[in-house]
C-alpha cells in the first residue's frame, strides 16, 4: 500500500494556461509537484506577481489552477484506490488485516463507538461530599473538619512555641556574644554564630513543616475515606449502626474548642447594606455592603463556639460545589510565594485546617509559578523579536531590559487564583498584584490596579462567583499619607469604576444578581466610615423604600 502511495506522490505535473493580450496569444508553463501542499490562492498570487500578469486575467487564472490542481488531484486518488484494490486482489495485502485496521479507525474517531472517561478520584469524591452535605449528616461532617481544625492549630501551637524558644536562647546567646566582641571575640565569631542560628531555625521549620505536611496528608485520606464509606451506608437502608455514625456529640465537640486558648480576638465591625438597580432597560438588582474589617476575618475559624460561627462554616461547605460561590481580592506584590505581608498571614490561615478537596496552597503556588514561567518566557521571545526589528529601525530596548530583568515575576494589575475549601467564608482567592503606586493619590480608571478589578469581576461572572469581597482603598492598612480627602477621593474613583463594571456584566452573564463587599482598614476612623457610607448611594442607585398604610 505504502508503495502505490509513493508511487502516485512527488510527481511533477505542468500546469499550462493560454491567454491573448490584443493580437498576441501567450503561454504560461508552471510545473507543479503532486500532492501540492501550498494554498492554490497563495500560489495563484505569487503567480501573477512573479510573472508580472496582466489582472484582467486574475479571475480566470486562479479558476483554472485550481480546477487543474482539483482534476490531478482526484486522477492520483482514483490510481492510489485502483492500485490498492488490484494488491487486494492478488493477495498482496491480508483482507482480514486491512478489515480490522479499518474498523479500529473508525471505532476510534466516531463519538459513538469512543469508550466514555473514567470520573476521576476528585469528581467522585465531590459528588459524594455534595450529598452528604445536603443531608442529616451534614452537622457530623462540620464537627468531624472542626476536631481535625483543633488538631492542626495545637500542632501549630507547639510550633510557634518551640521556635519563641529557640529565638529566646538565640537572643540572650547573641548578646553574650556582643558584649565580648573586641576582647575575646572577633566580628568573625558573630558571623559564624549568627550563620548557626539561622541554620538551627531552618532545620526546626523545616521539621515542623514536614510533620504539618504529614499530618494533613493523613487528615485528608481518612476524612475521604469515611465520607466514602458514610455515602455508601446510607444507601443501605438496612444498616444498623447508621445512627451512631452520624451521632451529633455536641459536648465532645464544644470541649475541644473550648479547651484551645487560642482565640480569635474579634473587633468591633461596622456594616451598612445597600439595594440597587442597575441598568437603563433591563435592571438587575444587586446587594453592596461597606464593611469595617480585617481581610483575613472572612478566612479565619473562630475556635470559640459561638452562635453563628457554625452557621457561615455550614453555609461555605453547601455553596462548595454550587453555582453561587464567594470570592475574595487580596492585594500581593510582584512574588508568587508566601513568606512576607498578606501572604503570609493568609498562608497560615490555610494551614490551620485541611483543604480536603483542593491541593494546599503551596502546591497552587508551585502551579502558578510554572504558569507564569511559562508565560513569561514566551512573552520575553516575543519582545526580543520586536526588540531586533525595532533595534534596526533605531527604537528603544528599555521594554527589552525590564523583561529581561523581571520575567519571572507578575505585573501590576495581574493575579492569579487559589481555590480553598477549608476557609470560613470564601471558596476563591484573587491575588491582584499591585506596587506602591497605589499609595498615591493620583490614580486613574486606566490604573492597573482598577483594570485588575475589572477583570476578577469578569472571571467572577464566568466562574459563578457571586459574592465577592474588594478592599475599597486599595490598601489594607492606613498610612500617614492617607488623609481624609485621599480616602474620598479613592472611594469615589473605585465606587465609580465598580459600578462601571458592574454595568459591564449584564452583556458578560445576561443580569445575574449579585454581592459587592466593600472593605475598608479596621483602623479607619468611624466618622471616615460613615463619610464612606453617604457617598455610596450618592454614587450607585438605591431602591427606595415603600411604606405601606392601610385606609380606614
Amino acid at each position: 500500500m505504502k508503495k502505490n502511495r509513493e508511487r502516485f506522490c512527488n510527481r511533477e505535473r505542468e500546469f499550462v494556461y493560454k491567454f491573448k493580450v490584443g493580437s498576441q496569444c501567450l503561454e504560461l508553463r508552471v510545473p507543479l509537484k503532486f500532492p501540492v501542499q501550498e494554498n492554490a490562492s497563495h500560489l495563484h498570487g505569487r503567480l501573477m506577481l512573479l510573472h508580472n500578469l496582466p489582472c484582467f486575467i486574475e479571475k480566470d487564472l486562479k479558476e483554472a489552477l485550481s480546477q487543474f490542481i482539483e482534476e490531478e488531484s482526484l486522477r492520483d486518488y482514483d490510481r492510489e484506490a485502483e492500485a490498492a484494490l488490484e494488491a487486494v486482489k492478488s493477495g498482496e495485502v491480508d483482507l482480514h488485516h486491512l478489515a480490522s485496521t479499518w474498523a479500529k479507525a473508525y471505532a476510534e474517531t466516531t463519538l459513538e463507538h469512543a469508550r466514555p472517561e473514567e470520573p476521576s478520584w476528585d469528581e467522585d469524591f465531590a459528588d459524594v461530599y455534595h450529598d452528604l452535605i445536603h443531608s442529616p449528616a451534614s452537622e457530623t461532617l462540620l464537627n468531624l473538619e472542626h476536631n481535625y481544625f483543633v488538631s492542626i492549630s495545637e500542632l501549630i501551637g507547639e510550633r510557634d512555641v518551640e521556635l519563641k524558644k529557640l529565638r529566646e536562647r538565640q537572643g540572650i546567646e547573641m548578646e553574650k556574644v556582643m558584649q565580648e566582641l573586641g576582647k575575646s571575640l572577633t566580628d568573625q565569631d558573630v558571623n559564624t554564630l549568627a550563620a548557626q542560628h539561622f541554620e538551627s531555625q531552618q532545620d526546626l521549620e523545616n521539621k515542623w513543616s514536614n510533620e504539618l505536611k504529614q499530618s494533613t496528608a493523613i487528615q485528608k485520606q481518612e476524612y475521604q475515606e469515611w465520607v466514602i464509606k458514610l455515602h455508601q451506608d446510607l444507601k443501605n437502608p438496612n444498616n444498623s449502626s447508621l445512627s451512631e455514625e452520624i451521632k451529633v456529640q455536641p459536648s465532645q465537640f464544644r470541649e475541644s474548642a473550648e479547651a484551645n486558648g487560642r482565640v480569635y480576638e474579634e473587633q468591633r465591625k461596622l456594616e451598612e447594606s445597600f439595594t440597587i438597580h442597575l441598568g437603563a432597560q433591563l435592571k438587575t438588582m444587586h446587594n453592596l455592603r461597606l464593611l469595617r474589617a480585617d481581610m483575613l476575618d472572612f478566612c479565619k475559624h473562630k475556635r470559640n463556639h459561638r452562635s453563628g460561627v457554625k452557621l457561615h462554616r455550614l453555609q461555605t461547605a453547601l455553596s462548595l460545589y454550587s453555582t453561587s460561590l464567594c470570592g475574595l481580592v487580596l492585594l500581593v506584590d510582584n512574588r508568587i510565594n508566601s513568606y512576607s505581608g498578606i501572604k503570609r498571614d493568609f498562608a497560615t490561615v490555610c494551614q490551620e485546617c485541611t483543604d480536603f478537596h483542593f491541593p494546599r496552597i503551596e502546591e497552587q503556588l508551585e502551579v502558578v509559578q510554572q504558569v507564569v514561567l511559562y508565560a513569561r518566557t514566551q512573552r520575553r521571545s516575543k519582545l526580543k523579536e520586536s526588540h531586533d526589528s525595532g533595534s534596526r529601525n533605531g527604537g528603544s530596548d528599555d521594554k527589552t531590559k525590564t523583561a529581561d530583568r523581571n520575567y519571572l515575576n507578575i505585573l501590576p494589575g495581574e493575579f492569579y487564583i487559589t481555590r480553598h475549601s477549608n476557609l470560613s467564608e470564601i471558596h476563591v482567592a484573587f491575588h491582584l498584584c499591585v506596587d506602591d503606586n497605589v499609595k498615591s493619590g493620583n490614580i486613574t480608571a486606566r490604573d492597573p490596579a482598577i483594570m485588575g478589578l475589572r477583570n476578577i469581576l469578569k472571571v467572577c461572572c464566568t466562574h459563578d462567583i457571586t459574592t465577592v469581597s474588594i478592599p475599597l482603598l486599595l490598601v489594607h492598612d492606613m498610612s500617614e499619607e492617607m488623609t481624609i480627602p485621599w480616602c474620598l477621593r479613592r472611594a469615589e474613583l473605585v465606587f465609580k469604576c465598580v459600578k462601571g463594571f458592574m454595568m459591564e456584566m449584564a452583556s458578560w452573564d445576561g443580569g445575574i444578581s449579585r454581592t459587592v463587599q466593600f472593605l475598608v482598614p479596621q483602623s479607619i476612623s468611624e466618622e471616615m466610615f460613615y463619610q464612606l457610607s453617604n457617598m455610596l448611594p450618592q454614587i450607585f442607585r438605591v431602591s427606595s423604600t415603600l411604606t405601606l398604610t392601610s385606609k380606614h
